[in-house]
């Protein structure tokens, strides 16, 4: 079948929404607004597709004669079509993935049919596999980081046009049907048509918190059990003897009312709030299930044999109906939901649940809830009814697993820096250290290390303390009553931001201390695990270097060791890039998690990575399946976490078909790496030629961001970082400090700016340059390795592969009307022209290593989603330019403000991974 054949439908679908849009803006728009915006698409598909002078000439004159009001428009309708696009394509991949499995294609190696597929070729038994199923633990982090501009209303319409839309796909559809689920998607269309597009106000943390429980909904509260399921049905499915039940692979952690890393807003309140609504919906979800359960096991005690512990549980529950007196599940179930209320109540929960039958104690903890679900179940199969265990039950009792009553772990997150100033004052109060701040390492960590042998608290009573120093003191003496409260996977870890030396670890060891998280002695037992975060391209070499002297003190040792003997270390990969570029970055970070496994060997400490990875391939986005697989032999040991972030998130998890299968990606990738035998020694010529790649990209880079008088009044002017900073997408700060320099602004900002204005520079400067170097240097020797290390190398392929796709997305014809935002002119002229250069340069480079003929060959869809887009992108980066002008030129108006706006949420949503 060819690709026009397959994508038909897709085609069907886009025409079909489009021309709803269209019907939607004839009704609810004035007279001949549809027919403007019918001329500008023609015009831009013309120009774009066609290539037409006249046609461009003519979009250009069109859309700079648009007034304010036209301009909005307009706008808005490109915007609404990218999004309509977006649910189109959503849908067609789940529709192929559906006609795959029907047909009986081979599973894809990054589902989970396609793991236990290939396990079973192997000959794998089930004792094999459940001993490598045990050693995974893959943890998705969502993040609040500002790049998600759309509203969560916006989002819950786009869901449901795409539930009907996959309703149209049955080929028996009365024609009465047919027409019925086509007038619901025109209603949902000219509702999210006047729906307001952009925030009123400024997300708090309370809405970002919101936002992220959405994805449970949406995804996560149906998507783990299932998973798991599938997991323990595969394994059953392998030769050998019955498998015990399979541990819990896979768990959702957030950092939303934990990070506080630049963001004053993040409070123990926050912490707090986060937490309890995180039990709200996990307890909403158990109530509904047990109740369910409740009415779908009517079954008669007079029938059935029960085991004796059923039996025991019926005879506790209050219940007093005596029509349900000879219905033990019924009655145990009455019981269970009295003991979960009790336990809600206790825990301070709100709940819209129905009051429960009678009194119940509370549950100690999730455990013990577990623990009577595993009672029914046990019951049930011993009286030849597994068929009614492996139901909602079997869902329910793999959600407690997965969830308990915590629903995700929150990590904390702060920055270095406040910690010692914390540090400072405690001792300083305490009369430890008058100035800790002027003492040297070996000084600083005598003193930390010194506290952690004794059980005298630091804080006094009698004190008077900074907001700084309290605030921080409250985080983790809220952390300690939520680790309590909920369980210990409720608060797993601490993250380090700016991570430099032993003592950064060693500080945060004292706080936690203070709130009963670490117990102090001369072996200290922590509760949570001291997590460092290494950011930047210094931070980076030295980690190997600081890891190891953090392994060197015996206070660390017995720390890791009370953890099970598991490190966790975060690598930044956002920071790292805006310090040192794209390639300089994506080496820096291999070479350190090889240097880091080696460490860790040494230190008989086994290691966990996660890995802080942003939307875009300018912050270490990509396809996350490949990015795994392309990791360091020996550095995926079973246990992985990694960052979800901004738009991405609802990109991969709002739809929940296409939310699973990116979770079972996530999953077999991680053990697929686990499993790979690393090679004895990886080739010295590929890490050689990297080296002196690397060097030549970060002069590269460096010399053009860091190192050009006049780039950051370049990069000000020439995209809508100002303006940026004003949208209403995030509670954090755009820039650390109140300053104009590129250190000090958020990777997130620098990557969405760059995305507007389709330059894409951190996602691949310096290449080009770099492998113009080596070429000239070491020839046509030198390009055959280079070719080889694309064919061979798993890490050379992903980054070059990640890089072509911004390629692909890149588009310096209209980038080049940005300049014109400027007020320089030869400034303008002279930034440009080095950028225009180095990106022929670097197509250039991309296409003499791969020797492919265009970009995205090895994935056509994206190609094809890449050419139907750019003309409805076209229009909204012209109006984007048009409207800056006016603005920066004093025109005060509303709509011009709000048309800016619009405009950056339009290509935020046509480019789909723009942060």
């Amino acid at each position: 079948m060819s690709t026009f054949d397959k994508d038909a439908a897709l085609a069907e679908d886009i025409r079909l929404l489009g021309r709803i849009l269209g019907d939607t803006l004839k009704v609810h728009e004035v007279e001949g607004t549809y027919e403007l915006i019918e001329t500008i698409r023609r015009l831009a598909v013309a120009s774009r597709r066609l290539e037409d002078v006249a046609s461009r000439h003519s979009l250009a004159t069109t859309l700079d004669a648009l007034t304010d009001d036209q301009a909005v428009v307009v706008v808005r309708a490109f915007s609404y079509f990218s999004l309509l696009a977006n649910i189109a394509e959503d849908r067609h991949h789940v529709r192929r993935h559906r006609e795959n499995r029907r047909k009986g294609s081979r599973p894809l190696a990054s589902t989970l049919r396609g793991l236990f597929a290939d396990a079973l070729e192997r000959g794998t038994t089930r004792a094999e596999g459940m001993a490598t199923i045990s050693r995974v633990r893959v943890t998705p982090v969502l993040t609040a980081h500002p790049t998600e501009v759309q509203r969560r209303s916006t989002l819950d319409l786009q869901l449901a046009i795409a539930g009907w839309l996959g309703r149209l796909d049955g080929t028996d559809l009365l024609e009465e049907e047919r027409a019925a689920a086509e007038g619901e998607l025109r209603r949902l269309v000219a509702t999210l048509w006047q729906t307001r597009m952009l925030r009123a106000v400024k997300l708090g943390v309370k809405d970002e918190i919101e936002n992220a429980l959405a994805y449970f909904d949406y995804t996560f509260i149906d998507a783990l059990p299932r998973i798991h399921g599938e997991i323990e049905d595969s394994v059953a499915q392998l030769p050998g003897e019955a498998p015990a039940a399979v541990p819990t692979v896979m768990s959702i952690g957030s950092w939303v009312g934990g990070d506080r890393d630049g963001n004053p807003f993040v409070t123990a309140e926050m912490l707090e709030l986060a937490f309890r609504r995180q039990a709200e919906i996990a307890f909403d979800h158990y109530f509904g299930q047990v109740h369910a359960l409740g009415a779908a096991l009517p079954i008669s005690g007079l029938l059935v044999k029960l085991t004796p512990a059923m039996a025991a549980l019926a005879d506790q529950s209050a219940d007093p109906s005596p029509f349900r007196k000879d219905e033990p599940y019924r009655r145990a179930l009455t019981g269970i939901f009295a003991r979960l209320a009790a336990t809600a109540a206790a825990l301070g929960l709100k709940r819209e649940h129905r009051t429960a039958v009678g009194r119940g104690e509370p549950y100690a903890n999730a455990a013990a809830f577990a623990a009577d679900l595993d009672v029914i179940d046990e019951s049930l199969r011993a009286g030849n009814s597994a068929m009614l265990a492996d139901g909602r039950l079997k869902h329910l009792r793999r959600a407690v697993r997965c969830f308990g009553w915590h629903l995700a772990t929150v990590d904390l997150r702060q920055n270095a820096d406040v910690h010692e100033q914390v540090i400072a004052e405690l001792f300083r109060e305490a009369r430890v250290a008058p100035d800790y701040l002027a003492l040297d390492e070996a000084a600083r960590q005598k003193l930390l290390r010194a506290e952690l042998a004794t059980p005298r608290p630091l804080r006094s009573p009698f004190a008077a303390y900074s907001e700084l120093t309290l605030g921080e003191l409250a985080i983790v003496a809220h952390a300690a009553k939520v680790h309590a409260a909920l369980g210990p996977e409720s608060i797993r870890q601490y993250v380090i931001s700016k991570t430099e030396s032993v003592s950064d670890l060693l500080e945060v060891a004292v706080m936690l201390k203070e709130a009963g998280l670490v117990t102090p002695g001369e072996k200290p037992a922590a509760k949570l695990q001291v997590v460092p975060l290494f950011e930047t391209i210094g931070d980076l070499r030295r980690a190997p270097d600081t890891m190891g002297a953090w392994f060197a003190l015996p206070e660390a040792k017995s720390m890791v060791a009370s953890l099970g003997g598991v490190q966790e270390v975060m690598l930044g990969y956002s920071d790292s890039n805006k310090d040192g570029g794209y390639v300089t970055s994506n080496w820096e970070l291999y070479k350190a998690e090889t240097e880091l496994v080696a460490v860790f060997r040494a230190a008989g400490v086994r290691l966990r990575f996660f890995h802080g990875r942003g939307g875009t391939v300018g912050r270490g986005g990509g396809p996350s399946y490949e990015a795994i697989l392309a990791q360091p032999p020996g550095s995926v040991q079973g246990e992985l976490r990694l960052t979800e972030q901004g738009e991405v998130i609802a990109g991969k998890y709002a739809n929940r078909d296409i939310g699973r299968r990116n979770l079972e990606a996530l999953l077999a990738a991680t053990v697929r790496a686990t499993l790979d035998a690393a090679p004895p020694e990886e080739h010295a010529d590929y890490h050689a030629a990297m080296e002196e790649i690397s060097a030549s990209a970060i002069a590269a880079y460096r010399g053009l961001v860091y190192e050009s008088p006049g780039f950051v009044e370049y990069f000000r002017a020439s995209t809508p970082i100002r303006e940026i900073a004003e949208l209403n997408i995030g509670s954090r700060p755009a820039s650390r400090k109140p300053s104009q320099r590129i250190e000090d602004l958020r990777a997130i900002p620098w990557v969405f700016s760059w995305a507007q204005c389709r330059v894409m520079l951190p996602g691949w400067y310096g290449l080009g340059s770099a492998v113009e170097a080596y070429l000239a240097k070491h020839g046509d020797q030198g390009r055959e390795l280079l070719a080889e290390m694309w064919r061979e190398w798993p890490f050379f392929r992903a980054m070059l592969s990640n890089l072509e796709m911004l390629l692909a997305k890149a588009d310096l014809s209209v980038a080049a009307r940005y300049k014109e935002l400027v007020p320089d002119a030869r400034l303008a002229d002279e930034m440009f022209g080095r950028i225009r250069a180095e990106l022929d340069h670097t197509v250039k480079a991309f296409f003499t290593i791969t020797t492919n003929e265009g970009f995205l060959e090895n994935n056509p869809s994206l190609a094809r989603s890449i050419r139907n887009r750019f003309p409805y992108l076209d229009p909204l980066n012209h109006l984007q330019v048009e409207l800056l002008k006016r603005y920066r030129a004093g025109d005060s108006a509303e709509k011009v403000h709000r048309g800016i706006h619009l405009t950056i949420n339009g290509l935020a949503a046509g480019l789909r991974n723009s942060g």
